[in-house]
């Protein structure tokens, strides 16, 4: 499964800020990033999900930082035996400026066993 593979993986590679499937609804830490995967496929046997991961921050500037580290730990994540493939589909400022919630979105396609 996807999502536990990023989670794990993001946990272990951003140390201390932790990785949610879905948004906390108590003790809700300043930074963190939540994932959810946004489609899928299979083809020959090979797995694929498009997946958004969002870098949550107390200022747009440490979300957009959070992002930059996000985009740097997933490009690298082909060392995993199971991932083959992550490439960058695109990533924009994600805010809710009605709550002040900072956060920038970056969506990755991801191939994987």
């Amino acid at each position: 499964m996807i999502e536990k593979i990023i989670i794990e993986y993001l946990t272990e590679q951003i140390s201390g800020i932790p990785v949610f499937a879905e948004r906390p609804t108590k003790n809700i830490p300043e930074t963190f990033i939540m994932i959810d995967k946004t489609g899928s496929s299979i083809t020959n046997k090979i797995k694929g999900s498009t997946v958004a991961v969002q870098s949550y921050g107390p200022s747009l500037l440490a979300a957009a930082e959070l992002n930059e580290t996000v985009k740097e730990a997933m490009e690298s994540m082909v060392i995993r035996d199971d991932v083959s493939a992550v490439r960058l589909n695109t990533d924009y400022n994600f805010s809710d400026t009605s709550t002040k919630v900072y956060r920038y979105q970056a969506v990755f396609d991801i191939a994987y066993y």
